[in-house]
């Protein structure tokens, strides 16, 4: 009978399979995944930081490396259309710095700022009573405000003018 490739071979050690896997990083700011537990949260790896989701919805992303530190913290999946009422909740909270954008959908609440462990907790809160303005279901893409088809090639282009 053929051996499945996934598993050691027989003349294996047979701690071998365990040391070949790779240890999982820690995580940054835990209280965050223990304030959201009860709305079974679970986790991903996402521009090398951890991504929080809760049911099909990316909420929140933790970020703590030694790199561009100033854009370490807790991370809101949210839109622009709503900036300002988030902003009236956390004061401290700004676009992410590593997206060279003026304006990002992602907002941090910096770990620097004196109140970023209430502002998280407050976040969590919001996310827990399923508040409309954090969180994002991946992969939605938005439609160009103008597109035009050509007949003869059947692509879809969008106009200089509605990309920007």
């Amino acid at each position: 009978m053929p051996r499945h490739r996934s598993q050691p071979k027989a003349s294996a050690a047979p701690n071998a399979v365990a040391l070949s896997v790779k240890p999982r990083k820690r995580i940054p700011y835990e209280f965050v995944l223990d304030a959201l537990a009860s709305s079974s949260p679970w986790t991903r790896p996402l521009f090398g930081c951890t991504a929080i989701y809760v049911g099909e919805k990316i909420v929140l992303c933790l970020r703590e490396k030694p790199t561009y530190q100033r854009d370490n913290g807790v991370w809101l999946a949210t839109t622009e259309d709503h900036h300002e009422s988030l902003r009236l909740e956390f004061p401290n909270m700004r676009s992410v710095g590593l997206f060279e954008k003026e304006v990002t959908g992602w907002q941090v609440l910096p770990v620097d700022a004196p109140d970023f462990e209430s502002a998280a907790l407050r976040a969590c809160k919001l996310i827990t009573a399923s508040d409309h303005r954090i969180g994002k279901i991946p992969g939605q893409k938005r439609k160009p405000s103008r597109t035009t088809t050509s007949p003869e090639t059947k692509k879809t282009t969008t106009s200089r003018k509605a990309r920007k």
